[in-house]
């Protein structure tokens, strides 16, 4: 007989394998998090998915969770069992919500919890609403309804007509719609002007369609300040003179690699000091870094995004490959610059002289970088090879990779945005 196997909660250190999927309002802001899990294939989904939010509720009371998603809503699939047994962790973590599955609205019991949550001010969310043609079915939906406060709509595979049909069916409960499978910006416009709350998909790391290629003032400065900054006759000095130009950019970056977060023996006071200290293809990572997170023309979650690919191809190569590792945080970053200066790749490329291996990963998918570039997209999809040996330790291995980068990708962007306290 077939064995599952058990999905592993936590690493040994007590690192969650989770990842924060965003979903945005209309004006492209954060409008929540949701939280899902990456899982190994053959792992049972139930198993994995009650190990995992057990460990989730439990991260709570050390404030690992509230550092993965800042301030913001997040939404944790719950199933009834630890809807049941933890009530209380939702009652006293307000920004925290449970998603819930349509097919337990026939539960009496269940439905009781929910109404007391709600009654103590819990976000609830129904998951992946459908029209059920049983009557049954469609009651325990519909008790749903009259209790959550959001309900997820997919429109990938439905009609306009017939989205719009859900999404009217949930309005008429006074209920918030999430639209989801929102995989392109056509597919965003078409929803933006309509009562939406948040949409979610994989538009975000694509770059819109446009008639006629272009570049803004701003981006095109960005562009010359990364292809000068490739020469690699550049050591500090040179970085130190690119950089002086730009007062708030060597300011913010400056400040960055100062803060507590780095802890330093001493204060840097220049750029020529940092690129002394970190090294010059550290810190040139970094002034990309600061000048991609500055721009202040698209998402704040997709710059986030760019920043923890970067963080977590750094850290693979230095597995993998040592040498490159330096190089895989700049293809890391560099992977979704055709969504951050909304052109293709191809074109963008033409203005930025980048090394072989970059260009082979960012355009063609190959090239010793490509592979690590597929790790990281996988995991942010919450998807994992099938054929990995050593599969628990990969989970592990990611799950901190992400965990780490996160919070590395949260502090450098603050930093840009003028947020940073520190």
């Amino acid at each position: 007989m077939a064995v599952n196997p058990q999905a592993a909660a936590v690493n040994d250190d007590g690192i969650l394998p989770i990842v924060r999927v965003p979903v945005l309002d209309r004006k492209q802001a954060l409008f929540a998090y949701e939280l899902l899990f990456p899982r190994p294939a053959g792992v049972d989904v139930d198993t994995a998915a009650t190990a995992h939010t057990q460990a989730t509720l439990s991260a709570i009371a050390d404030g690992s969770l509230k550092r993965l998603v800042r301030d913001n809503r997040a939404f944790l699939h719950m199933s009834r069992d630890l809807l049941l047994e933890h009530a209380d962790i939702l009652r006293h973590n307000a920004r925290l919500g449970a998603s819930i599955s349509a097919d337990l609205g026939g539960d009496d019991q269940l439905l009781e919890k929910l109404r007391e949550l709600k009654s103590h001010g819990c976000l609830l969310m129904l998951e992946d609403f459908n029209l059920p043609a049983d009557p049954a079915h469609r009651a325990g939906v519909d008790a749903l309804l009259r209790i959550v406060q959001f309900a997820k709509v997919a429109v990938n595979h439905r009609h306009p007509v017939a989205a719009r049909a859900h999404m009217d069916y949930v309005h008429a409960f006074g209920v918030k719609v999430i639209v989801t499978g929102i995989d392109t910006h056509e597919s965003f416009a078409d929803y933006a002007d309509q009562d939406v709350d948040g949409f979610q998909g994989k538009y975000l790391l694509r770059p819109e369609r446009v008639d006629m290629p272009r570049l803004t003032p701003s981006k095109l400065g960005v562009l010359r300040l990364m292809g000068a900054l490739q020469d690699p006759e550049n050591g500090p000095v040179e970085l130190g003179k690119i950089v002086r130009d730009d007062a708030i950019l060597s300011y913010k970056l400056l400040g960055c690699v100062n803060s507590a977060y780095f802890a330093l023996p001493r204060q840097l006071k220049s750029v020529e000091q940092a690129a002394v200290f970190f090294g010059v293809n550290r810190m040139r990572n970094w002034i990309f870094t600061m000048a991609v997170s500055g721009m202040d023309e698209r998402p704040p979650e997709l710059l986030r995004q760019a920043l923890i690919r970067a963080h977590m191809s750094e850290k693979l190569a230095r597995v993998i490959k040592p040498e490159l590792q330096e190089m895989a945080f700049t293809a890391g970053l560099f992977s979704l610059l055709d969504a951050l200066m909304n052109v293709s790749m191809a074109y963008v490329l033409e203005h930025l002289p980048l090394a072989i291996e970059i260009r082979e990963a960012l355009l063609d998918g190959t090239g010793p970088f490509a592979s690590i570039l597929d790790q990281v997209r996988h995991w942010e999809e919450g998807e994992l090879e099938s054929d990995a040996a050593l599969r628990d330790q990969h989970v592990h291995q990611m799950a901190a990779l992400y965990v780490e980068a996160t919070s590395w990708a949260d502090h450098v962007y603050a930093f840009a945005d003028g947020s940073a306290s520190e």
